[in-house]
This record gives structure tokens, sequence and C-alpha cells, in this order.
């Protein structure tokens, strides 16, 4: 008898789900930023109290005009009628919103807006532009689970915070400004594990707004009561590898927390048991953007989905870092399974073996893909959505271009290509390796350029858009010229959906 090596530790997928969401499953429960362009992301949702409840970032496309990295961004125009300078920017109404969607009504209720508060030079500012990330979290002074909020401070704001709902009407800080020192202005990914909340830190406070990626502190922090100010480091710096800029995304899987990083390197993936107070043991399981290097240069999103943690993928600035010369690149989708050993799903083919199991390339085969930019498990089905930049070709000047893509736009055009592939996709698989387009083309709307959150609840899947091309959009004039017009295509939509039933 011939000794056969163990089997890997596969999930066992089980039989395929009845049914998975179409296109045609999907509603749209809001536009157009729910009526206000400047609501461009829909940049956190939960299920809180049986409804959802959504954080709006505001005039994203504004503060990237003034950001180093798009400074250099080679566009004929700028795609959206922004202030001429950075102090201009204040004169927008930056001050971020949450809304409430009540299933019971079908209706809209904004229920908290950002206050103003004093600058170091007594002028007013929103104390926030964004709500960043929402967990649902029981603490020890809290008689049950509670709502807990990540916000985003502008950079003359004092500082970011942490906010708390227990009743989904009133929403108070549980943090001093600044969370913890040194102070920062906002946070990536609330996420409760062991009876912790956690959080990694994202921007500085003080640092430009629009630099919202790293922070210069590699670090996941947790704390068992949120309230009392105490947070506790629960993990080295940059988890010992100096190449680490920053902690991306925070997940939850098989009882185990998972960190995925930007790495200019490749990204990596670490992930602790958590049986010991912070700071926890770590162990890395991906390395090197799992064998793709610099082109997986960070984590965009993690999700649990039947025994095993799905990872997308991407590069920072829209998947073209102009600052670091890295990319243009599509994103992947990649495994890790219980064991710790990984899967590229979706993803390059090269010369040493590395091969995609669903088959398909990089970004689902589609170039613009940039950004694996949402994940999440819902009646048995793996959804994920993507950040699609091809509406950007509209204004894009070609001069500086490859050759391959001059070439290719000669051929076709922008607007060919938008109108083929324009707007984000949403893709959906039962056994996490075989993919189905739910939908290519951002639900009808090239604007939408990102899915940027995906939230499983009872009332179905929600689907909460990035679309910052409103209020006011660069159009031809007719003339070789271009002028501003109200876009009323521009602005974050959410849409849900639900199955009707049947077989798929």
């Amino acid at each position: 008898m011939t000794e056969q090596s163990p089997a890997p530790l596969i999930p066992d997928h089980g039989p395929a789900p009845k049914r998975g969401l179409s296109r045609t499953d999907f509603d749209c429960l809001g536009r157009a930023g729910l009526g206000d362009g400047h609501n461009n992301y829909a940049h956190s949702m939960a299920w809180f109290g049986g409804k959802l409840y959504l954080g709006t970032t505001r005039s994203n496309m504004c503060m990237l005009k003034f950001q180093s990295a798009f400074t250099e961004v080679p566009l004929e125009v700028w795609p959206v009628d922004c202030p001429d300078t950075r102090d201009q920017l204040y004169q927008l109404d930056f001050q971020a919103q949450i809304w409430c969607w009540d299933p019971a009504s079908s209706g809209w209720e904004m229920v908290f807006r950002a206050p103003m508060v004093p600058d170091a030079n007594g002028n007013p500012v929103p104390r926030e532009i964004g709500y960043r990330s929402m967990e649902l979290y029981q603490g020890p002074r809290d008689a049950e689970p509670a709502l807990y909020i990540a916000t985003w401070a502008p950079g003359r704001a004092p500082g970011g915070l942490i906010l708390r709902t227990t009743d989904g009407r009133s929403f108070e800080p549980v943090t001093e400004y600044g969370i913890i020192d040194p102070p920062i202005s906002t946070t990536r990914s609330l996420t409760s594990f062991r009876g912790r909340l956690h959080f990694a830190p994202t921007a500085r406070r003080g640092t430009d707004g629009g630099q919202q990626n790293t922070a210069g502190l590699p670090f996941v922090f947790a704390s068992d009561d949120p309230a009392s100010g105490n947070w506790t480091a629960a993990n080295e710096h940059g988890f010992g590898e100096p190449g680490n800029l920053g902690i991306f995304s925070l997940a939850v899987a098989n009882d185990r927390l998972y960190a995925g990083t930007l790495n200019l390197e490749g990204l990596q993936v670490w992930v602790t048991d958590g049986d010991t107070p912070p700071p926890y043991r770590w162990r890395k399981v991906i390395d090197k953007g799992a064998g793709r290097g610099p082109l997986n240069q960070a984590v965009a999103s993690m999700t649990e989905f039947k025994g095993a943690l799905y990872v997308g993928t991407g590069i920072q600035g829209g998947g073209n870092d102009r600052v670091n010369k890295i990319g243009p690149a599509a994103a992947e989708v990649l495994r890790v399974n219980a064991d710790d050993s990984w899967d590229v799903i979706v993803g390059d083919l090269d010369d040493d073996g590395r091969e995609p199991l669903s088959g398909l390339k990089a970004g689902f085969g589609h170039f613009f893909n940039g950004y694996m930019w949402s994940m999440t498990a819902h009646d048995g089905w793996l959804y994920c959505g993507t950040y699609d930049w091809s509406v950007t070709l509209r204004w894009a000047r070609f001069d500086a271009a490859p050759e391959r893509v001059r070439k290719l736009l000669a051929l076709l055009g922008a607007e060919k290509i938008i109108a083929a592939e324009g707007g984000a996709d949403l893709w959906r698989s039962a056994d996490g390796e075989n993919w189905l387009p739910v939908c290519r083309k951002g639900f009808g709307n090239a604007y939408n350029w990102g899915i940027r959150n995906l939230v499983s609840t009872p009332a179905g899947l929600f689907m909460g858009t990035a679309n910052v091309f409103g209020p006011r959009v660069a159009v031809r004039d007719g003339q070789g010229g271009w002028t501003y017009e109200d876009n009323p295509d521009g602005g974050l939509e959410v849409w849900l959906g639900r199955s009707a039933g049947g077989e798929a």
C-alpha cells in the first residue's frame, strides 16, 4: 500500500445553498447621497435594534484634490467641482452624518450630524467628516450590546473619537479626543473579540484629513472597557517587522483574530488565538503579498466563510500607488485555511506555479478592479464587492500612459470602456472557489466606483457604495473645454438584496 500524505485541512463546504442573490433581487433604498451629493462614502453600516445604521463620509474627492498622492494624477480637469485652495475646503459642509433605515416604514432618517467645534485658533470646524467603522459591543458599562462608531476627524479638529449609542438616537463620545497617545484622527476596523473592542489607528491628529491610510502606528489596540480610556497595544510595532506601515483590516474567524497589513514589499496577515491578556501572541500566516509582492500591497477586506478567512487585496491610491511607484494592478482574493495554509482564489498566474483556484485572473478578470473592497457571508454565500476606477478615464490625460494603454484607448475610446465596464462589481460564491457575477456595472451607475460596505442582516444583504462624483461633476462643454454641472447620479447609494425564493 502506498503511503499518502495527509490531506490539507480545507473547509468542508457542504451542500451548496439553494439560491444566491442576482441583480434583480436588489432594490435601491437611497441614491444621490440620500439627497445630498456631498455624502460620498457609505463608510460604515451596521444592523442595530432591527434597523440599518449608515455612517457617511463627505466630499472625499475634494479632500483627495489636496492629498500629496493625487497632486500628480494626469487629469485634464478635476472630476468634481471643488474649492481652489486647501483653506477653502472648510467652506464646504463637511459635517458627517449618521442615517437610519427602518424596515417598518422603508424610510430614512438622519439621526445624527457631526457638531461644529473650535479648532486651535478658535475657528469652527466639523468635529468629524466621516464615520469609518461600526461594531456592536457590550462593555462593562453597557446593560446590553451597544453600537460603537469610529469617527474621522479633519486635520484642524481636536482629534478622533469613538462614539456609542444604546438607543440609536443619542450618540455620545466614550473616549477623549485622539483616543490614545500619540493622539489620532481616525481609526479602522472596530472589531469585538474575546470580550474586548479592538481598532487600528489610521492617521495622527493634526495631519491632513486626506492622508487616511497610515499613521506611523502599525498597532492593534484593545480595551475591555472603552469608556475607561485604557487602551493596550495588542502587538509589538508592526508585528516586529519595519515594512508593515499600517494595519488595514481586522476580522474574526475560527475564534481567532486576524490582522492584515499594508507593506510596500507585499501585505502580511497575522493571527492570534487571543488566549492571553494583550499584548497577544501572534503568528504570521501570509507574507510578501502571498507570492505576488508589492502588487498585493494591502489587505482591503477580510471575512469568515465556511471555516476559512477570505482576504481581499489592493494597492492604495485606487490600485495605483504613484508615490511609491507600485501598480497599477488589479486586486486578488486569497484564502487562509484553518491550519494556517493559504490559497490564491482569484489572482495572477505566474511561472512559479501560483495559480488561482477559481481560474479567474486578478480583478475577476477586469484590470480596473483595483480593490476587493468589501466581503461578507450571507445566507450561505460569500459576496465580494470591488473598487473600479475605469470611470476616471473620462477626465484622464494619456500622453504619458504606456503605449499599450494608448493603443487600447485609441481603438476603443474611454467612453466605450466606461459603458462596457464602468462601475464596481459584485460577485458571489457558494464554496469560495467558484464565482458568479451579480453585477459588473455599478448597479447601473458608472459613478458607483466602489462597493464600500456589505452587511448581512435578517432583512437581507445591504450594500453601500462609494460615489464621489457629486454634487457637481465635470462634463465637456462642446467647445473643447469643461464645465461643472449638477450630477443626479453622484453621491452614495444603498441597495438591499432579498431572495424571492426558488433555485438558483
